[in-house]
């Protein structure tokens, strides 16, 4: 199988998240590619540009009228204010689950918009996973404060209904892949994934559940990309 799911926050988380890899990073040895951080310059982009890459993560008729947030060097900040309660916004590699072998890959350009749920639970999750990478911490820093965190419900359970969309071809969502498939993301409390039939032959649905933050995302991938074009078929 040429591609896999994994954590994006987003595990996104996505998320993402949360994302593809290739079998490549599979057969990868323990010792991973990235094993800290980047300077930061490598994750940034200029502002503009950044803007509009967030905004192709929804249709426009939602993103048009989404809030826009853009990476700083301070962390993530308002870049254009919305009136639709949807927030759309490009993740870095540390939205990914942290066993994710891309944790610190400066490539990645995850583009995501999260409606008002979803903006409310997840997006704070965003927030801190990248106060904490600027500030130096290192991977396991991380994961031991966000568990923490969590714990002590400083974060924000997942509220009912939260989600996102995912359907950017402009995309960079791991290291060798670019963009993967246009999907949809839901995030839960720890959940079965025999709920919504995840992972069993013939399902558009794919699981991925992650411990320290309590979250499992259940992704559902369709059929055409925020502009209105198909997906192609993968080839094997």
């Amino acid at each position: 199988m040429k591609k896999r799911i994994a954590s994006t926050a987003f595990t996104c988380f996505g998320l993402l998240l949360m994302l593809a890899t290739t079998s490549s990073a599979q057969a990868q040895d323990t010792k991973t590619p990235y094993p800290s951080m980047a300077p930061l310059d490598q994750y940034l982009m200029e502002r503009s540009a950044e803007i509009t890459l967030a905004r192709t993560a929804a249709p426009a008729s939602i993103s048009e009228a989404a809030e826009v947030m853009v990476l700083g060097k301070q962390g993530y900040e308002v870049a254009d204010r919305g009136s639709n309660g949807f927030v759309c916004m490009v993740a870095r590699s540390w939205a990914a689950g942290f066993d994710d072998p891309e944790f610190w890959n400066p490539k990645p350009r995850s583009p995501i918009c999260f409606n008002p749920a979803g903006a409310r639970s997840y997006i704070p999750l965003i927030i801190k996973k990248t106060d904490l990478a600027l500030a130096g911490r290192s991977k396991d820093q991380m994961a031991a404060t966000i568990g923490a965190a969590v714990n002590k419900k400083e974060l924000p359970a997942m509220e009912p209904g939260a989600m996102c969309y995912m359907l950017s071809k402009q995309g960079h969502l791991n290291g060798a892949d670019g963009p993967w498939h246009p999907h949809l993301m839901f995030f839960l409390p720890l959940s079965d994934a025999g709920t919504w039939g995840a992972g069993l032959p013939g399902s558009q649905v794919f699981e991925d559940k992650d411990e320290t933050v309590q979250v499992t995302t259940f992704m559902v991938v369709v059929r055409k990309w925020s502009d209105g074009t198909f997906d192609m078929p993968e080839t094997h």
